[in-house]
């Protein structure tokens, strides 16, 4: 981590919550962000408007648009100088093969973080805390074989 920053934190966790809140009562929609992109990436092949294109495209702009608008806000925030001086020394082909996996696993476990750790556990859903747990051990179980037991620091 760069600094602490711990009222952006609460910031951003609080407009993350709202927003899968008002999915879900505006539109009785999970907020779980791979169901919303793949919907929207398998749904690419229909043609013309339908709603369920219409709100998944708002979904995704608005993540995208969210960014822009931090870095606009405060641009300590996404690729720049502060991130630049990380000096990251993973490769290309890492990075590639760490988005395939976690889109695989996203695809095996029916959800994401967003799905599951966030929107789930918030319904008290059983499925949804065993999904929590078993990506957070294998978050913690990744990272402690690629800094310890291979030694790429990051």
């Amino acid at each position: 981590m760069i600094e602490s920053m711990p009222l952006a934190s609460v910031i951003g966790g609080a407009l993350i919550g709202l927003s899968a809140v008002l999915l879900l009562a505006f539109n009785g929609r999970i907020a779980g962000i791979a169901g919303i992109f793949g919907g929207l990436v398998e749904g690419v092949a229909e043609r013309g408007p339908s709603d369920e294109k219409r709100w998944r495209t708002t979904f995704v702009v608005g993540l995208l648009l969210g960014g822009v608008l931090l870095r606009i806000v405060d641009p300590r925030f996404l690729p720049g100088p502060a991130f630049e001086s990380m000096n990251p020394v993973v490769s290309m082909l890492m990075l590639v093969v760490a988005g395939l996996l976690v889109g695989f696993g996203t695809r095996l476990g029916s959800g994401c973080t967003s799905g599951h750790g966030i929107c789930g556990l918030s319904r008290l859903s059983t499925r949804s805390l065993a999904a929590t747990m078993t990506f957070m051990a294998a978050a913690i179980a990744t990272t402690f074989v690629i800094r310890h037991v291979i030694g790429v620091e990051g």
